[in-house]
């Protein structure tokens, strides 16, 4: 491109820019909260390739390189670590994706308005109860003393068993009380895309003699499909990161072998013994992982279906 022609473009934006000043404003803050609290803080991802210490502060650290990354692929919980994350991460994504798209689907087919509303907002209240909460529930729910699922299998003859305590109840457990406090929540968006379909398309198809569940899968699920692509690309993004709140207060000592993952792993380490440059290169590990996960399935999905991110 010509300097005169780069010249022309450049004033051309900044002509728009100012035409659109109130708009750049109003994103302003927005910009200023990425940029200081997303991007600024990237400046301490390099103690991951030092040997911190407060004394001597970021940049006056020793610099040992990948010491830390070898430290961890060697160690003896590298494999369990990650073999834990993407157990529990998949299991998640497969049980936790599809249940808020089909619930938007019968919610969006309910023909009663008054119905609807009333099972949207039960839907929607479990997301609102912390974490801390919903395990404290958990631990009462399921307590063999006092618990009333001990109480129901005692009643029919059976032995209470404590679920919180077995690993092979831990994925279980943990991803369907996510897809219960989340699915009403995740829906949302999905039922905004519904609205977004043309009405027309289901009267001709009624006209047609089509079904309730033949315009679901032939209208409904088409109209949405650009939604979920991108929403399972974003899911995909972060299937190293799981919650590290609900993992860590969910783990004992009788589900340890199962429920130890990498966002535990790097608490524990980091905050706990004080190993910053090791925890920091564990996580920045975690999210090299996310990232390629990320940019895969978005080449992936805008190839099969045209619907991506970039």
């Amino acid at each position: 491109m010509q300097p005169s022609v780069k010249r022309k473009h450049r004033q051309q934006t900044i002509r728009r820019m100012i035409d659109n000043r109130a708009l750049y404003l109003m994103i302003l803050p927005a910009f200023l909260y990425i940029l200081i609290f997303h991007y600024w803080p990237m400046y301490g991802v390099q103690i991951a390739f030092r040997n911190f210490n407060f004394a001597d502060g970021i940049t006056g650290s020793k610099w040992v390189g990948m010491k830390w990354f070898n430290y961890f692929f060697h160690s003896n919980n590298f494999s369990t670590l990650v073999r834990n994350t993407l157990i529990l991460s998949f299991y998640d994504l497969l049980a936790g994706f599809p249940v808020p798209i089909l619930l938007a689907l019968i919610m969006n087919a309910v023909p009663s308005r008054r119905f609807r509303k009333v099972s949207q907002t039960i839907t929607y209240l479990p997301h609102f109860i912390s974490v801390i909460v919903l395990v404290g529930m958990m631990n009462s729910m399921f307590s063999v003393n006092s618990g009333w699922v001990s109480t129901i299998v005692r009643a029919l003859g059976g032995t209470p068993t404590y679920i919180m305590g077995e690993a092979k109840y831990f994925r279980h457990v943990y991803v369907w009380s996510g897809v219960w406090q989340q699915m009403g929540w995740n829906s949302i968006i999905y039922l905004a895309a519904l609205t977004s379909i043309d009405p027309g398309l289901h009267e001709a198809a009624m006209i047609d003699g089509a079904g309730k569940l033949r315009r679901i899968i032939s209208i409904d699920l088409p109209g949405i499909l650009p939604t979920m692509s991108i929403m399972l690309i974003l899911r995909f993004g972060s299937i190293m990161s799981l919650g590290f709140d609900k993992v860590y207060s969910m783990q004992n000592a009788l589900n340890y072998s199962v429920s130890e993952v990498l966002s535990t792993h790097i608490y524990k380490m980091g905050i706990q013994s004080t190993k910053y440059s090791y925890s920091a290169a564990v996580s920045l590990f975690n999210n090299v992982i996310n990232f390629i996960m990320l940019v895969t399935v978005n080449r992936i999905s805008g190839k099969l279906s045209g619907n991506s991110l970039w």
